[in-house]
């Protein structure tokens, strides 16, 4: 052992070499989470400084393992490089050679582990805000998730660029340069899907709308479930799912149910023509009570017109902004009320049916 030759050459690089690079290669791999968490610790007293807390059981597995690969992969090939690169295996390839291959490899591994990392970290801080938010505004929430989305488009072109420029030793300033006479023609081929791009920034800063929301717009109507770069999807009262443009939803009158304060509904009913004048009235006035006693808000009971067929009564009355299934049930108990109480004042229908149009806007 102690004629072991350690400054003996192989493959242009001594031996002792090789045992320090494994070494530390090693010394990294069984130490990578203990780095891990000092920069985690690092991290976690940077965000404090700003007065947020960190999610720490989200952190491990979105951002901390991603860390300790990177590190690990860095001080690898950071060391692996400190070797001379054997000549028997330095090929040369067309233009190339094998050396620069490998060291290209390293370089792209490098790159794409770093911006996976940036992803996580986007998707990490992204949940932590919408745990902020979950309990204020909806609202929040859905610009979160765009933001999210329009911060990973970002980091995936910039680390797209990055590999071009270190991975395929490729100009970026040229190429840039060359991109802006091609992004000027897909900006005109584009133009549409730019319009429903800047109609997204539009529709977060302006808030017409929310994800949850019930709306009416172009004939569709139904709860919104996403607003994305491109489009809004609208989950229809049919259950079916519509993905409307983001620019026709801010070019058109978007009807937010959501937003309503009331809920209205309308009769019209058709009495004969021979009706007596004091069933008119006493049907108006017990009608008015009826109404008083349901959940409405405001009505009003009136003698809308008289024709040679009929009379016409006009019911109009509001209830609060409650559920639709309750609004029904308000709206079938008045009907049937006012059905109980024409038997007892014996007034028909016109036509001798019992035909009560009903008119109301349930959504």
């Amino acid at each position: 052992m102690n004629n072991f030759n350690w400054n003996r050459l192989v493959l242009d690089n001594l031996l002792s070499q090789y045992f320090i690079v494994a070494g530390i290669i090693l010394f990294t791999f069984f130490f990578k989470k203990v780095v891990g968490k000092l920069v985690a610790i690092l991290f976690y007293k940077f965000v404090h400084r700003f007065g947020r807390k960190v999610d720490h059981k989200a952190f491990s597995p979105l951002v901390l393992q991603r860390i300790e690969t990177f590190l690990f992969l860095l001080i690898a090939f950071s060391t692996l490089d400190s070797l001379t690169f054997p000549r028997i295996f330095n090929i040369a390839i067309f233009k190339t050679n094998t050396k620069s291959i490998v060291g290209g490899i390293e370089t792209a591994i490098l790159i794409t582990v770093f911006f996976s990392l940036m992803l996580r970290l986007i998707d990490y801080m992204a949940a932590v805000l919408e745990s902020r938010t979950a309990v204020t505004f909806t609202e929040d929430n859905q610009l979160i998730v765009f933001f999210k989305d329009f911060l990973k488009v970002i980091v995936v072109i910039i680390g797209f660029l990055m590999m071009l420029q270190f991975v395929f030793q490729q100009n970026i300033s040229q190429i840039l340069a060359g991109l802006s006479i091609i992004g000027a023609a897909i900006a005109l081929a584009a133009r549409e899907s730019l319009e429903n791009l800047i109609a997204s920034f539009i529709i977060f800063f302006d808030k017409p709308f929310a994800t949850g929301d019930l709306l009416k717009v172009n004939n569709i109507v139904g709860v919104v479930e996403k607003i994305g770069l491109r489009s809004t999807r609208i989950r229809t009262i049919e259950k079916t799912s519509v993905s409307v443009p983001n620019k026709q939803m801010v070019d058109s009158v978007v009807d937010n149910l959501s937003l309503r304060t009331h809920r209205r509904a309308e009769l019209k009913i058709e009495l004969e023509a021979e009706t007596r004048s004091e069933q008119i009235e006493a049907f108006i006035e017990q009608a008015e009570l009826v109404l008083k006693a349901n959940e409405i808000t405001d009505y009003s009971v009136f003698l809308n017109d008289i024709t040679s067929m009929s009379i016409v009564i006009q019911i109009e009355y509001f209830t609060e902004a409650i559920a639709i299934k309750e609004f029904f049930l308000v709206r079938q108990q008045v009907t049937l009320q006012l059905l109980q109480m024409m038997e007892k004042l014996k007034i028909k229908i016109a036509g001798g049916e019992k035909n009560i149009k009903v008119f109301s806007n349930p959504t």
